[in-house]
């Protein structure tokens, strides 16, 4: 896939929802060593209502839909991570909202005011073991592919490796924000899970524009 258009989001979005839903459980228990238990749980709905929201949505503009998921997101799932998510796509979508297509430069677009849109509504830093010690690494990666006019394909197989690395260093860093903060020094050792969503979302853009 070159481009991202208007005619693929709602499948994009039933991307996303099929692996959050896939993924439920595991962000629980997940997030329960932690947490509140309740991360599976507010993807799963965030991702539902987002998918219904695009469905009817086609030949809408780009950064349109983005944010109208983002707005259901926040509607359906009101937690933290829900609010934070929901931040990130309006974000993105405002960054895209002139776009007839995406390819590399819109998608670092993207990306990056999804980042920084979190970084601003979380009042997080990067070490703090959140979920923008992996959306930063995938920001920056992007931008990266985009000074290089890398294809599409490279430049979000490339992000989703970036995300990958950068969860794994995650397991090394002690939580700062939230109830993981609690848990202090229990929580190294662990990936963060909101780092978790990050990853799962880069990974599965690029499952599917690979395609």
């Amino acid at each position: 896939m070159d481009t991202i258009n208007t005619g693929n989001i709602a499948a994009l979005f039933e991307a996303f929802h099929a692996t959050f839903r896939d993924k439920r459980d595991e962000l629980i228990a997940l997030d329960a060593k932690v947490g509140d238990s309740d991360l599976g749980i507010t993807m799963n709905s965030a991702f539902e209502a987002a998918t219904k929201t695009v469905s009817d949505m086609d030949g809408e503009p780009l950064g349109k839909q983005f944010k109208m998921a983002g707005a259901a997101m926040a509607k359906a799932a009101p937690s933290t991570m829900g609010t934070l998510t929901a931040t990130g796509f309006m974000r993105g979508g405002k960054a895209v909202d002139d776009a007839d297509a995406i390819g590399t430069k819109e998608m670092m677009a993207f990306w990056r005011a999804y980042a920084d849109g979190i970084a601003e509504r979380g009042k997080a830093k990067l070490g703090d073991k959140t979920v923008l010690d992996v959306l930063e690494p995938i920001a920056q990666s992007l931008e990266q592919s985009a000074d290089q006019h890398a294809p599409l394909v490279d430049a979000v197989a490339d992000a989703a490796r970036a995300g990958q690395a950068a969860l794994v260093a995650t397991k090394d860093m002690v939580a700062q924000h939230g109830k993981a903060a609690a848990f202090a020094d229990k929580s190294k050792g662990l990936q963060d899970a909101g780092g978790t969503v990050a990853f799962l979302l880069i990974e599965t853009l690029a499952r599917f524009v690979k395609g």
